[in-house]
């Protein structure tokens, strides 16, 4: 059989064979005079068992360790790491639908700022009108971004002391309150002096428990950093003075 010949009887295409050839998965005959290679039976029995294998989820990798094996003792046992592996793959999509399913059930539909816990798409949803402020805007992305990059236990925290805060009276008129300060300076230079009263008005709203340990404030690295130079002068410089007010209040 030519190669061609040897991929459409076992319904693979030529490049996988040339792959296989490559990474030493199946052996290359002899090229006959004319130039061309002959493939045989032997070839094509290796083949099939190398679609087999990969069909069932094997990398290449575990293929060949297979097919180095003559007894059949390893591939019943890459069988059975493989069927376990499915099982937690299956675990873990039934939880990924179940979360999805919340999420498209919930009052107020999915948040603009994409899929996040039930909790804080909840939360978000209790304080849909303050999406009407940039600042505030800005601020759930945040808080979207925290849930995602902290650990599962300060995540937990973070949720639950925003929802505390804002389930406390006036807690939503007061954080309307500084977002409308903080928004008033989206032009503004950072001496100006309403940035004093943004920063004790955003300071009021923060509960004691957010952020548990905010370290030297003045050290601006990586995401600190990164957050101020998405806001304007007058801005950063309210949250810089926002964050030097809780440190003081926690000493």
């Amino acid at each position: 059989m030519r190669i061609g010949e040897l991929a459409a009887a076992v319904g693979v295409t030529t490049r996988a064979v040339r792959h296989y050839h490559h990474l030493g998965l199946l052996p290359e005959p002899e090229r006959l005079t004319n130039g061309y290679r002959e493939y045989g039976l032997r070839h094509a029995v290796v083949l099939a068992r190398i679609r087999r294998l990969t069909e069932l989820g094997l990398g290449l990798a575990e293929v060949r360790d297979v097919l180095a094996e003559e007894a059949g003792k390893d591939l019943v046992e890459v069988l059975t790491e493989l069927d376990e592996d499915l099982a937690r793959q299956e675990e873990a999509i039934r939880e990924r639908r179940a979360r999805l399913r919340v999420l498209l059930e919930a009052e107020g539909g999915v948040p603009a700022e994409g899929p996040v816990s039930p909790e804080l798409a909840a939360l978000f949803a209790g304080t849909a009108h303050l999406s009407d402020s940039p600042m505030a805007v800005k601020d759930r992305e945040i808080i979207a971004f925290l849930e995602t990059a902290m650990p599962a236990g300060a995540r937990e925290q973070l949720v639950s002391s925003l929802g505390e805060a804002f389930g406390t009276p006036g807690a939503v008129a007061r954080a309307n309150e500084a977002y409308a300060l903080l928004d008033a300076l989206a032009g503004a230079e950072p001496d100006d002096p309403r940035v004093a009263e943004a920063a004790r008005a955003l300071a009021g709203c923060v509960p004691p428990g957010l952020f548990p340990d905010l370290g030297d404030v003045d050290q601006e690295h990586g995401f600190l950093r990164a957050f101020y130079d998405d806001l304007a002068p007058a801005q950063a410089e309210a949250i810089r003075r926002t964050l030097r007010i809780l440190t003081e209040e926690r000493r």
